[in-house]
Order: structure tokens, then sequence, then C-alpha cells
């Protein structure tokens, strides 16, 4: 197993994840999070593979200083992002001036690594003691509860892998229990956690996605930091804070 890059179906890749009601879900959700979350002041925020720059550019938009990173070229290119932000690419392993920021985010990466333990580890060595991580991961407990809701039951027996991988699906879902016990062994305190789409993903009509919006966006939010329905998210987000003298 490599690490994924985007390279050479970029404009796919902006289309299914950030043209659907998924991506919007997921972002919103995720500004609500970041809105929540942050010091009430201007910082210095760095994006380790931030695709197109949504995040980046609302961030930048709040008043914050960001740099947005990824590891694909043609991804980077797509990014419309205000002027103040800076971008450069580069994989994840090579970023050593962590130290730099206040807040680090990692959303959606760490299901795309061949090894996510050492990308946390290596954000661990670099960043600052005090300084924050917003990480969001593929959940594999919603991926596997949602593949037997729709009766997958032989893929779910192959232990959810496929013979050929199709790009744009996430590689290597990853189980919260496990990413917590990594990051607390790492130095990173839980500071909090949420699902990110409890409910979307497992909709009998998908259309009720968009015709409703409004109305699942707000029972997301209702319920996405409750028990037990944060642990069906499709994507689940831990805020944490690096202790490590």
């Amino acid at each position: 197993m490599q690490d994924h890059s985007f390279d050479g179906i970029a404009g796919k890749f902006a289309k299914n994840i950030y043209g659907t009601t998924k991506g919007a879900l997921r972002h919103q959700l995720l500004c609500d999070a970041l809105d929540e979350l942050l010091p009430d002041k201007p910082l210095n925020i760095i994006e380790l593979g931030g695709g197109t720059g949504v995040m980046s550019a609302y961030l930048a938009n709040k008043g914050h200083a960001v740099t947005l990173t990824d590891v694909s070229s043609d991804i980077l290119a797509l990014a419309d992002v205000p002027d103040s932000v800076t971008r450069y690419q580069a994989d994840l392993q090579s970023i050593t001036n962590l130290a730099e920021y206040d807040v680090v985010l990692c959303h959606a990466v760490l299901e795309w690594l061949a090894d996510p333990r050492a990308a946390l580890a290596h954000m661990a060595t670099h960043m600052r003691p005090g300084s924050l991580l917003s990480l969001t991961f593929f959940n594999k407990d919603a991926a596997l509860f949602g593949n037997a809701v729709y009766g997958n039951f032989d893929y779910i027996a192959r232990g959810m892998k496929v013979k050929n991988q199709v790009r744009l699906n996430p590689q290597q879902p990853l189980s919260v229990p496990t990413v917590t016990e990594w990051v607390e062994s790492l130095g990173f305190e839980v500071l909090a956690s949420r699902g990110i789409r409890c409910f979307h993903d497992y909709l009998r009509d998908k259309q009720v996605a968009s015709s409703d919006y409004e109305a699942l966006l707000a029972l997301e939010r209702k319920y996405n930091q409750h028990t037990p329905f944060k642990w069906l998210g499709k994507y689940y987000h831990l805020w944490l804070h690096l202790n490590k003298p």
C-alpha cells in the first residue's frame, strides 16, 4: 500500500467530494466544530492535505493566517483561496516546520496513507507543546455498519477489501478506539470529539439529503456530540492538545 494522491483526477475529486451533499455537510459540520473550539483570536494555522482549500478559505476569511498544503499539485491548482493564504505542494511527512503554527488541521487524510500512525507521530514530533490538532478520519466502524445496512455481507467478510481500489474510496478506514490510543500514546490529550455525518450516509431515500438538507443539518448538529450517535459518524473528529514536554 502506498500513500494516495489525486493527481490526474483532481476535477473528478472536486466534483464528487465537494459538489455533493455529503461534502457540503462534512464541511459545514467541521466549520461548526472549529467555530466552537478555536480560541477567539487570530491564529497561525496550517492545513495538511487541504485539497482544494475550502476550509483554508473559510478560516482565512475569519481573519486567521493560513497555510494550505497538499501532496497533489493538480488539486492545489484548483484551490480558490484568498491571496492571504500561503499554499505549497508537499507530502505530510516532509513538512517539518509545524512548530511555527498554533493549530494544525489534518482532515480526511489518514485514511489515504500507508502508515497513518507514522503520520501522527511525525506531527507530534514537529508540533510545539501547547499547540492544537484538529483531526478527522474515515470511521471504520461506521463504514462496517453502513455496509451491513445495505447488505454487503461478503464485502464485510473480506475485511472490507476490494481487488481493484477505486481511487475516490478511502483505502484504509480507521477505528475510533485505535486512533484515540495512538494519539494519547504520542502525547496528545483529547479535548473534544464528535461524529461527522451521523445520519446522512444511512438515509434510505438519498434524495432527502437534498430536499430536506436544512432539517438533516439540524439533526446532525443536535446529536453529533452525543452517544451512541456520534459513533456512527462516517468521519470522526478529535480536537487534540499536545502536552508532550
